[in-house]
């Protein structure tokens, strides 16, 4: 079994911060983990094509997408690898992740690994806000907190 961890660190002068697990399930991957310090809400999440952080999240790239798909909620057969949805700040900024995807990987053609994830300022429209970013980033806004995805010791 191959398992993943990502740190979270805020950008854009935003404090959030977090880790990430990343665990297979048979076919699919688990995410769980805890990030803290965001607006209260929900916020777009999505794992972007590169691992590059050298000038904050924006260096990231897009949404991973090696299927050239539109963009879409985790559920959609039309979506990005890296469309992983909304995550849920409650009143005190914190939102727990429990995620089980089937199109991440962390090994192979879809792996995650030496790539971004990113939590977004705003909400996801999942692809169906009808705006003229909604097929491509789903709306979500910044990005605010992002951390490289690697491998876990053991791996």
């Amino acid at each position: 079994m191959s398992s993943a961890i990502c740190v979270l660190k805020g950008d854009r002068g935003f404090k959030c911060e977090g880790v990430l697990h990343f665990k297979e399930e048979g076919d699919k991957v688990r995410v769980t983990g805890e990030i803290k310090g965001l607006p209260k809400g929900k916020h777009g999440f999505h794992i972007h094509e590169f691992g590059d952080n050298t000038e904050g999240c924006i260096s990231a790239g897009s949404h991973f997408n090696p299927l050239n798909k539109n963009h879409g909620a985790p559920e959609d057969k039309e979506r990005h690898v890296g469309d992983l949805g909304n995550i849920e700040a409650n009143e005190e900024g914190t939102a727990k992740v429990n995620i089980l995807d089937n199109l991440i990987k962390i090994k192979g053609p879809h792996s995650i690994v030496g790539r971004t994830a990113v939590v977004h300022k705003d909400e996801d429209d999942l692809g169906k806000g009808g705006h003229e970013l909604s097929l491509t980033t789903g709306n979500s806004g910044e990005r605010i907190c992002c951390g490289v995805v690697g491998f876990c010791k053991g791996n």
